[in-house]
């Protein structure tokens, strides 16, 4: 026989392989939870398909939900492209919609991206990435047209400016400029021109063609006026027998030049209108011909309006139109006409139709308020841009007020000196905002290089939290950079977020790690929490591992909250239920008094949802009531103790004593007077021998029950313990303090409401002058006696009468409150006044009678305020 011991084999298991083992590589017959879900994931990876995916998920479900959950979000993810594949075709087809539609909206467009994300499509991804980049070049084209003709308008109207600057200095002056002039109109016309030919000119808004059909039609009548009037000034110059031109300056210089003084100013020169004609060159009545052309210009234009009119679509080309007939030809008609045309305007919807007459008056308000923008109070000067655009509109409204009124040259030099000089501040503040934009590139360009070279230099650094906090503090500092502009932004910003995403990459790849490390613990949390047993030392193994990944790379915060209650949850849950079966055998192990504070403070938590004082301070003292008499029982069960104890220390007293011994040495005092037996008395006092001999037995000061505590020494005073009884269970003890704050919360919230309502209730009954309305003395509460309430109540029911403006300011200083700024002075010289008078009452003595006064006066608004405003704090206190 061999020596060798015979070894059993171990039964091999016999058990059958699952259908769906060999699909998913194994995962239904691993042993462990951590390797199903690695085999899993693996077969994840191999892009199984819906049905496969359907079909694993329901058979894993009921055995390891644990590794069911990566199947289930495969089948979510793949649900939720299915859905975003949908969504893009939909949002494909309004994309294409818009694009095809004529007139393009611009609009529209711009909003189908905003809604399209909020939708949930995916913009990123063709098709709806081509579309969106299609539809942006349309809406940036129609955009760019918009301000081109806006700032055509303004060039036309700057053209008009300048041809009218022209007419103010001599003729020779506007001789020599009219080639340059002639040049820069027909630029702009060639200008214009390209914009209504622009392919997305009907798709503008619809505001803008008038516009630009208005500003040319004014600078054409401006332009062919300056023509005529040059050429006729030209001819008046080269033939003395021709007529003088109809521009005032100009006429004036061919009189002197032909040896004639200037035709003088008539008597009355000092009134407005007078004054406006004189400035214009007024010389008594137009020429006939003038007068012609203007009838003949104003009824055309007249004619027009009117039909629009009554077509119902008079529109703004029409009113424009009649605006522009009237500034070249309104001084020349009569009034009838003036008062037809007026009538039209305000049927057209233009509200402030044709007031010529009032002209003058405007220029004078708008010369005001030019001359304003400089001559400001000290502390209140605008700011470029306020100036700017206030210069704008004054511009705008003096070319308003000259359409069809005669020009006044004289008010025209004031405001335009006036608004010159307000100009050179917005120079200065443009001046700034350009060093301010050069200066912030400048900082933007130096933070781009310095990023690059950090990231160069901690490429291979492993400082996650110091390179998360670098990061920050570079995008604070791209942030805080300085205002520039948009097109420079649109330049620079695209080279930042380069140099970020070079310098987040190794942070990125870490942070990436971090999240598949911590998802595996998570799996491995959920596999301890779903054991029978809880296993305490791998649970707090698991938790330092977290702990220490939490603490090495950090995540954004609300990513990082979230897998840290996923990684909590399985194991609180498993912590609860352990707890949960502890829970019977703790709560029977509670003692009587216990269980009474805990249906106690239940009690009180109960009053507390009540909204109930009353109940809720029943419930308080019912919950204190049971503190208390349990300590007083255990207080008298301590004494009963403590009688025992001095009753066997006053029996061992009375027991026979034992010899004393004799006294073999005896401290002597060298004190004049003093014996030998009077030494031995004070040494042989009760208690004075030795540390044995003691009544106490060494038991300490506080060994007698506390007949002399702690305290004894101080000055012979004896101070009797506070008796307490044994300390709470941990739940009793939690369960009452919490009730108690709760009421106690309660309580007060309920207090500031009916002190709100109460002084709500005075101040109707002080407005309905009813004195039934007066809340009682309880609800106003402690501090209104009952003798003011009653003299409230008179005040309200008497008619109004007396100035309470002295006892408001006496309320404010009782209530410590602040006056009003207008009051200010008055509550200074009220305090002077009370410094020299010692003897009377203060204001917080006599708050409840000024209150009376102030309810016997008449009630408005302010006073109404200012006295809700005292009471409300005078009755807290």
């Amino acid at each position: 026989m061999s020596d060798a011991p015979e070894v059993n084999p171990a039964p091999s298991k016999n058990s059958e392989q699952h259908p769906l083992d060999a699909l998913t590589g194994g995962a239904f017959s691993a042993e462990t939870s951590g390797d199903r879900a690695a085999r899993i994931r693996e077969w994840l990876a191999t892009q199984p398909s819906v049905e496969q995916l359907q079909d694993v998920l329901k058979e894993l479900s009921a055995r390891d939900k644990s590794a069911a959950r990566a199947v289930r979000e495969r089948l979510d993810e793949i649900r939720r492209t299915e859905n975003q594949e949908k969504i893009s075709v939909e949002w494909a087809e309004k994309a294409q919609a818009l694009l095809s539609a004529t007139p393009f909206d611009a609009a529209a467009a711009a909003a189908w991206q905003r809604d399209a994300a909020k939708a949930g499509a995916a913009l990123s991804r063709e098709p709806l990435s081509q579309f969106k980049a299609q539809l942006a070049e349309r809406v940036k084209a129609v955009e760019d047209l918009q301000h081109r003709t806006q700032v055509q308008r303004e060039v036309a109207l700057l053209l008009a400016q300048r041809i009218e600057v022209l007419s103010t200095k001599s003729w020779r002056d506007a001789q020599a400029a009219l080639e340059a002039l002639r040049a820069d109109v027909g630029r702009w016309q060639e200008q214009a021109g390209e914009l209504t030919g622009d392919a997305s000119w009907s798709s503008v808004d619809a505001r803008f063609p008038p516009q630009l059909e208005a500003a040319s039609a004014q600078l054409t009548l401006v332009w062919e006026a300056f023509q005529s009037a040059l050429a006729q000034t030209e001819a008046a110059a080269a033939d003395e027998n021709a007529p003088l031109p109809t521009v005032p300056v100009w006429a004036d210089e061919i009189r002197v030049a032909r040896g004639l003084p200037p035709e003088a100013a008539p008597a009355e020169a000092a009134k407005p209108a007078a004054a406006g004609r004189a400035a214009a060159g007024g010389r008594g009545k137009p020429s006939p011909e003038q007068v012609e052309a203007a009838k003949a210009a104003i009824g055309q234009a007249l004619q027009a309006l009117k039909e629009e009119t009554a077509a119902g679509k008079a529109g703004s080309a029409a009113v424009q139109a009649m605006r522009a007939a009237i500034k070249s030809h309104g001084r020349f008609v009569d009034d009838a006409l003036v008062s037809e045309v007026h009538e039209a305007l305000v049927a057209a919807g233009e509200a402030e139709g044709w007031q010529r007459q009032n002209a003058d008056k405007l220029r004078e308000e708008l010369v005001a308020k030019a001359e304003g923008l400089i001559n400001r109070p000290e502390g209140q000067a605008l700011g470029g841009r306020k100036i700017q655009e206030t210069l704008r509109s004054l511009r705008e409204q003096w070319k308003q007020a000259d359409q069809g009124a005669v020009a006044n040259h004289a008010l025209w030099k004031k405001f335009d000196e006036a608004c010159n000089a307000a100009y050179k501040v917005v120079e200065a503040w443009h001046e700034k905002v350009r060093q301010d934009s050069s200066q912030a590139k400048a900082l933007r360009l130096a933070l781009i290089e310095e990023i690059k070279a950090w990231a160069a230099e901690h490429a291979a650094s492993e400082d996650w939290k110091g390179m998360a906090r670098a990061l920050r503090q570079f995008a604070e500092r791209w942030r805080e950079s300085g205002h520039i502009g948009e097109k420079l932004f649109a330049e620079l910003q695209p080279l930042f977020k380069q140099a970020m995403a070079a310098a987040e990459a190794p942070l990125h790849a870490a942070q990436k790690a971090s999240l598949q490390r911590r998802h595996a613990m998570i799996e491995e949390a959920t596999a301890l929490g779903a054991a029978p047993s809880l296993r305490i030392d791998a649970v707090k193994a698991l938790q330092q591992r977290w702990q220490a990944e939490a603490q090495a790379v950090p995540l954004d915060r609300k990513h990082e909250q979230k897998l840290w209650d996923a990684f909590r949850k399985p194991l609180d849950e498993a912590f609860n239920r352990k707890g949960s079966e502890r829970g019977p055998r703790a709560a029977a192990e509670l003692s009587e008094r216990d269980r009474r504070v805990l249906e106690a403070s239940k009690a009180v938590e109960a009053a507390n949802a009540s909204g109930d004082a009353q109940q809720i301070r029943a419930a308080m003292a019912e919950l204190e009531s049971v503190l208390k008499s349990q300590a007083v029982a255990d207080a008298q069960q301590n004494q009963a103790q403590s009688q025992t104890e001095q009753a066997s220390d006053a029996s061992e007293a009375q027991a026979p004593a034992q010899p004393a011994r004799p006294v073999v040495a005896v401290r002597g005092d060298d004190r004049p007077g003093m014996k030998k037996d009077a030494a031995a008395a004070v040494s042989g006092r009760p208690g004075a021998g030795r540390p044995g001999d003691r009544r106490d037995a060494g038991r300490g000061r506080d060994a007698r029950g506390g007949e002399r505590g702690r305290d004894a020494g101080r000055g012979g005073r004896d101070f009797a313990r506070e008796e307490r009884g044994p300390r709470l269970a941990d739940p009793a003890f939690r369960a009452q303090r919490e009730a108690m704050e709760h009421a106690q919360e309660a309580l007060r919230k309920l207090a500031a409401q009916a002190h709100g309502e109460a002084l709500s209730q005075l101040m109707s009954a002080w407005e309905a002058r009813d004195a039934s309305q007066l809340p009682s003395a309880q609800q106003l509460g402690g501090r209104v006696t009952a003798p003011v309430r009653s003299a409230w109540s008179q005040a309200i029911a008497s008619a109004p009468k007396g100035d309470a403006s002295q006892a408001l300011l006496r309320l404010e200083m009782a209530a410590d409150v602040p006056t009003p700024a207008d009051q200010l002075a008055a509550r200074r010289a009220l305090q002077l006044q009370m410094l020299t008078r010692r003897n009377d009452p203060s204001p917080q003595e006599t708050w409840g009678q000024d209150a009376a006064q102030v309810l016997a006066s008449a009630r408005d608004e302010a006073s109404a305020r200012r006295l809700q405003n005292a009471l409300k704090h005078l009755l807290k206190k």
